[in-house]
């Protein structure tokens, strides 16, 4: 070995056994077996080859690693939801501290890494041994071979187009570098003066509520309260319903206890998710309304600055029909700013992990198992039922969230830790619904139970945008047991309010479950890193992130199969791209969604260590964007409400994961008489995306953070805000 090591051409062969060889044989073992999928690893194989082959160790080492990760960051979000990595979650997978968190130490693909690792190894210590003998490399004719391989793949995406999954056709490599090469294409033709605009796609028929179905009840719901159960990254394809309604070959039965409930309600097979992260679908479900059809800043962020949207939305208009209403989730709250957002919509109690009370059945880095959480849920629902006041409450589970809760039992029983967390929320979601049946509460209940994203399913057809929607509802003999029709989460606040009869505002989407329609629908999605768009007359168009689109003949959005009709031309790309940014700038009527406020006069407990910038964060300001050109201006005050402790803060910021640096000291040291108090701004040259504050603390006791604002203004507004905005400039939340 040692001999071997030390040829000459040893550091040559080294390195194209680890960028070239490697790359094919994971692919090969994970299963995304593809004609252009091994071409594409080829692709970047090859130009990994020839840019370091005489490279300095010292150069080739990060870069080695770098690609290393990236190859187990996109099976690890592969295997958890269905999706590769894109430009504005990538370095999120990169995070140490979340990967930590995330993971627990337990990688769905363990052996990769440990793989990736000894290759890197191996051409080290290759590098090493021939550090004094002449560098040899490839001819410089061989430079040919990544175009041409990369040709090959172009040629073969023209000529013999797939709708296999993106990470069977790409390497994430690959795909980012097609990703910014079509921006550049696309910014070098506008300076050329190529007209690339195009009839605009009606957007009414996704804006606008239709209550011109049939009713399915001939009298108002007889359910007196609301209960909405939503189940983390649950797919609609883990109902035997569903699946039988719409012949899919996936044959699995990983929730048996949630398909036999299912036997007793009526369910949605054709049931669409718009997007992936659980803040995105919670607004959908709630505000009657698309979230962003792409990275940004969510919907439910936006809607912080919003005093009369907010008021649309499911909680705010039961609460306004005298409804009690309710949010309980298994994690924590400050995260994408649901502390916030919540009572924004109009829950009168909002509660996270530190409500209950009941120990957890395990150890969980995100907050309470899901049987823990179930049976703390059941004890929230008795206490409900106390009141002679009607109620809503809405369920958030978190168990099956990478790393996958579940007991030492279930994780022998099952393949993965994920199959296993997936049962073991079945069966905890079981025994919750047979005591609520036990206890009479569905006789008085409508219950809902469905997903706030899909975490796919590896070969199964749309499984990134397929939900459910299972409903249990005292009057169930008058409901059939299969809804026809393609419906969505934007649905769902109507459909409620249409059951209760009660007025539906003019700012919710959507048609009602209760009603049977005639026609069909347009639906939309962005999943997976597809946009998906559904014109409601037979056809289904798929674009990616090119805008290349393919045409499908399908009557409904979620289909097992369908035919294919070929390549769309050149503007459906734009056509359909321009309707999601319509639809995405629902909530943006005036500058004043540039300014946030995410303080206020809780009191938050502190740890005794930061352990994760993301799960330890005391503020919800993340994924925010800034317009090119602006400024941002932050304030914030805090101050420690223990007087014999002092809490030590940190502020960081990240765009895209990336640290970005503020200039501020390491550590603040803030004290009940010395409060922090402190104010900055940054200029914005470029459009910034996914632009996340982290307000970290440690020490006793607790600190409020009564002032974070930011403030983001274009050129002409800045003497405006001089003076700092008032109540009315800065949402607060309710």
């Amino acid at each position: 070995m040692n001999t071997l090591l030390g040829h000459p051409r040893a550091r040559l062969a080294t390195l194209a056994v680890l960028v070239v060889a490697l790359p094919l044989a994971i692919r090969a073992s994970l299963g995304w077996s593809a004609p252009q999928g091994y071409l594409s690893d080829l692709v970047v194989g090859s130009l990994l080859l020839f840019v370091l082959q005489r490279s300095p160790w010292w150069l080739a080492l990060p870069v080695l690693l770098a690609w290393a990760g990236l190859l187990v960051a996109s099976a690890e979000l592969v295997n958890a939801v269905g999706r590769l990595p894109d430009s504005g979650d990538l370095a999120y997978l990169f995070d140490p501290q979340f990967m930590e968190n995330s993971t627990s130490g337990v990688l769905a693909h363990p052996w990769l890494p440990w793989l990736l690792g000894g290759g890197i190894g191996l051409w080290s210590l290759s590098h090493w041994r021939a550090r004094r003998l002449p560098s040899t490399g490839l001819p410089r004719h061989a430079w040919a071979a990544p175009a041409l391989l990369l040709c090959l793949h172009w040629g073969s995406e023209q000529l013999l187009p797939s709708d296999s999954e993106p990470w069977r056709q790409y390497s994430l490599g690959h795909q980012l570098l097609s990703a910014a090469g079509s921006d550049l294409q696309l910014k070098a033709r506008q300076w050329l003066g190529h007209d690339l605009s195009v009839t605009p796609l009606p957007s009414s028929g996704l804006t606008q509520s239709d209550l011109d179905g049939r009713k399915l009840l001939d009298a108002p719901g007889r359910a007196r309260n609301l209960l909405l159960i939503t189940l983390e990254g649950i797919p609609g394809a883990y109902l035997r319903a569903n699946r039988e309604a719409l012949h899919s070959r996936f044959n699995a039965e990983p929730m048996p206890n949630l398909s036999r409930w299912a036997e007793r309600g009526m369910n949605t097979p054709d049931y669409v998710l718009h997007t992936h992260q659980t803040i995105r679908g919670l607004y959908a479900m709630l505000c009657g309304d698309y979230d962003k059809l792409a990275n940004g800043t969510p919907k439910g962020v936006e809607l912080l600055t919003q005093d009369q949207r907010n008021q649309a939305c499911l909680p705010a208009q039961l609460r306004q029909a005298g409804f009690s209403t309710h949010y309980l989730q298994g994690a924590g709250l400050r995260f994408m700013a649901k502390d916030r957002i919540m009572p924004h919509v109009g829950f009168d109690a909002v509660h996270g992990v530190e409500w209950f009370r009941n120990p957890n059945h395990l150890e969980f880095p995100w907050g309470k198992d899901d049987r823990a959480f179930f049976e703390g849920a059941a004890d929230y629902v008795e206490h409900l039922r106390q009141s002679d006041q009607p109620w809503m409450l809405t369920l958030l589970t978190v168990g099956t969230h990478q790393p996958y809760s579940a007991p030492d039992d279930y994780l022998q029983r099952h393949a993965t830790p994920k199959q296993a967390a997936v049962a073991y929320l079945d069966d905890a979601l079981g025994a919750f619904l047979d005591k609520l049946a036990h206890q009479g509460v569905l006789e008085d209940t409508l219950v809902v139970i469905t997903s706030d994203e899909s975490h796919g399913i590896d070969g199964v057809r749309l499984a990134s945008a397929w939900g459910f929607n299972l409903t249990l509802a005292p009057e169930q003999r008058q409901l059939p047991r299969l809804k026809a029709g393609t419906y969505g989460h934007v649905d769902l606040a109507t459909s409620l309010l249409d059951y209760f009869t009660l007025p539906i505002p003019a700012a919710l989407a959507g048609r009602s479950l209760f009603r049977d329609y005639e026609t069909g629908r347009e639906m939309i999605s962005f999943t997976n890193g597809l946009l998906r768009y559904h014109d409601g007359r037979g056809t289904l168009s798929e674009c990616d992130f090119q805008q290349r689109c393919r045409r499908y003949a399908s009557d409904g959005f979620i289909a097992d199969q369908a035919r294919a009709l070929g390549r769309g031309d050149a503007a459906l790309g734009r056509q359909i791209d321009a309707l999601a940014e319509v639809l995405d700038q629902s909530l943006q009527r005036t500058p004043l969604n540039l300014r946030y406020q995410f303080g206020g006069p809780t009191a938050i407990a502190l740890r005794q260590a930061i352990r994760d910038d993301w799960a330890d964060n005391l503020i919800g300001a993340q994924y925010l964007e800034m317009p090119e050109g602006s400024h941002t201006r932050v304030r914030v005050k805090v101050r420690a409400l223990d007087t014999a402790h002092g809490a030590h803060l940190q502020l960081k910021a990240k765009q895209q994961e990336q640290d970005v640096p503020l200039g501020l000291p390491d550590e603040i040291l803030v004290t009940a008489d010395r409060p922090l108090e402190l104010e900055f701004g940054f200029d914005n040259p470029q459009q910034r995306k996914a632009f996340s504050f982290h307000l970290l603390g440690y020490g006793a006791g607790e600190v409020e953070v009564s002032d974070f604002s930011v403030i983001t203004a274009l050129p002409g507004e800045d003497e405006a805000l001089e003076d700092g905005p008032n109540d009315s400039d800065i949402a607060q939340s309710s």
